[in-house]
């Protein structure tokens, strides 16, 4: 096998599923259990020898680089090409053309995945591909585009979602995880927006260049809703992920605590859980399970939080009950409030005393 590739990471985009919490931070530095979402993306790569990551960014891109530098603390060299106009997922790709060479892994910047980069590039070779897209089964791919292929992983095609009487073929989908010959990313015009899905993968397989979709069970989850940032949360606290990023801190039967963090006597932590830097938990307060407190967040006398992720500097008042919900930087919670399932806070919101929130239906 030959040695390690480069890495492009699509993150130009404004993460406007994802709103109201990229109002006020880009999606890829959103916290997972306290460390920024492009923390395990760089440390999956170098954990598959791949130390040499260009991230195509636009949106808030100085947020991005205080909270990611150079790499260096993820063992990665992280360069920026930055898009002065949105250039779709094949643009972001052709933007950083002029900086790759060899072989390229290409990950969609909102992925969360396991999967195995290696095996993914042994096939890749063994296959004699010039392109290789990793696909993920899902229980109703009619919210996707379907990814059609040969009984050896050979494309054939990729088709729009689905229409309600309109057959599904497969359960296949595009997962975001690509393997490239560079030298074919200069097929993508670097003059205007260009969709890699659309445009670049159905444009091999109708020149005949050789391009497989591949497939290894492994954790995958696309973090780009709420709904589904709040659910990866879940899958980190429960070791359903596999990966070397943790929170800072010491972990003791499922709970990691801050060593600057202070829980007052009568507090109860119920793994899993994890409580960040600085952060104030009062006596009689309850956190967990399945719960993240941002550093410096402040939980009150006879709160309870659970299913829930606070980022940094949240004020709980006492009394109060979060259940399944997420809360922006520096929200502050009146005494007695209950903020339901569902849902979300955005960053420096108010939320009365004795409010009620919850999703309507």
């Amino acid at each position: 096998m030959t040695g390690p590739t480069q890495a492009v990471i699509l993150a130009g985009g404004q993460g406007t599923r994802l709103r109201p919490l990229t109002y006020a931070r880009p999606k890829p530095v959103v916290p997972l259990s306290n460390q920024p979402f492009l923390a395990y993306q760089l440390a999956h790569l170098r954990d598959h020898g791949v130390t040499d990551v260009i991230l195509s960014c636009g949106y808030r891109v100085d947020d991005v680089r205080a909270a990611l530098g150079d790499g260096e603390r993820l063992g990665v060299c992280l360069r920026y090409v930055v898009e002065d106009e949105p250039l779709g997922t094949g643009g972001g790709v052709r933007n950083a053309a002029d900086v790759t060479s060899g072989t390229v892994f290409v990950l969609n910047g909102d992925v969360l995945t396991d999967i195995d980069l290696t095996a993914m590039r042994r096939f890749h070779e063994a296959h004699g591909s010039r392109t290789t897209i990793y696909l993920t089964p899902v229980d109703d791919p009619r919210a996707y585009g379907l990814v059609e292929t040969e009984n050896d992983g050979r494309l054939l095609r990729f088709r729009e979602k689905p229409g309600r009487d309109e057959p599904i073929t497969t359960n296949m989908i595009n997962a975001g995880v690509y393997l490239i010959d560079a030298t074919l990313l200069a097929r993508m015009p670097a003059d205007r927006p260009v969709s890699i899905e659309r445009e670049f993968f159905p444009a091999l397989i109708a020149d005949g260049i050789p391009a497989f979709g591949w497939h290894l069970p492994a954790y995958w989850r696309d973090i780009g809703s709420p709904a589904a940032y709040l659910a990866a949360q879940i899958d980190l606290l429960a070791g359903r992920v596999h990966t070397r990023v943790a929170p800072e801190g010491d972990a003791r039967d499922g709970v990691r605590l801050h060593p600057t963090a202070e829980c007052e006597r009568g507090a109860v932590l119920e793994a899993p859980c994890v409580v960040g830097a600085g952060a104030r938990l009062a006596a009689g307060s309850r956190v967990g399970p399945f719960a993240v407190l941002g550093d410096g967040v402040s939980v009150s006398r006879g709160a309870s939080v659970e299913h829930a992720i606070l980022w940094e500097r949240v004020d709980v008042g006492a009394d109060t009950v979060l259940r399944g919900c997420v809360l922006g930087a520096d929200v502050k919670i009146g005494t007695g409030a209950h903020i339901e399932a569902g849902v979300v806070v955005e960053s420096g919101g108010v939320v009365p005393a004795g409010s009620r929130l919850a999703l309507a239906g």
